[in-house]
């Protein structure tokens, strides 16, 4: 996992006044907390920020008034029509402490010949892993897989390290077949025509 270092600047304005002049000079408004300390109300480089938070769980190395601080992205808040950034707040972590974050369910192989559908019942899984170690995905393979083979939490490999942070027999991906649905939408269509 990559660290990406980003300049912040500590600000004493707060309101939607304050907030609309940072987004204009491109900045975005963030909130630092964690660790039992105050919250520190920062403002980060918009442009960077942007890419820094395309990377899943993206490790930020913040310098603060020449003191540099790790924090991961918390809750993020865009625009709705726009999407451009409103407002961050980050959790403070150190190296070496365990974090529970939510990571991608990636899927390779393809499913056994037939009419399968694959659900993914889960998008995300969540897992505990070291701050400085946070996968951006974790990866199944469903090569094979037949209607009514389902995939649970702890069927997924996961890297050195992480743990999971959810029950362990949850249902990730499950496998359905096709036919079901289509017999179904061929009897509606069939009491169409009688009609």
């Amino acid at each position: 996992m990559s660290e990406v270092k980003l300049a912040a600047e500590t600000r004493t304005e707060f309101g939607k006044g304050a907030a609309r002049r940072i987004r204009r000079d491109s900045k975005v408004p963030a909130v630092v907390y964690g660790h039992g300390a105050e919250p520190v109300h920062i403002t980060l480089p918009g442009h960077e920020l942007l890419l820094a938070l395309r990377t899943p769980n993206v490790l930020l190395s913040l310098d603060i008034e020449g003191k540099t601080q790790l924090a991961i992205p918390k809750a993020v808040q865009r625009d709705a029509i726009k999407g451009f950034l409103e407002h961050v707040d980050l959790l403070l972590v150190n190296r070496g402490e365990k974090v529970t974050v939510e990571v991608f369910v990636q899927t390779e192989g393809e499913l056994a010949p037939g009419s399968f559908l694959l659900e993914h019942v889960l998008n995300t899984l969540t897992v505990e892993a070291e701050a400085t170690h946070i996968p951006e995905s974790v990866t199944v393979s469903i090569a094979g897989l037949e209607a009514g083979a389902s995939i649970l939490a702890k069927d997924i490999p996961l890297p050195a390290g992480t743990t999971l942070a959810i029950d362990e027999d949850a249902v990730v991906l499950q496998v359905l077949s096709a036919q079901a649905e289509e017999a179904a939408g061929e009897a509606a269509g069939e009491a169409a025509a009688e009609a």
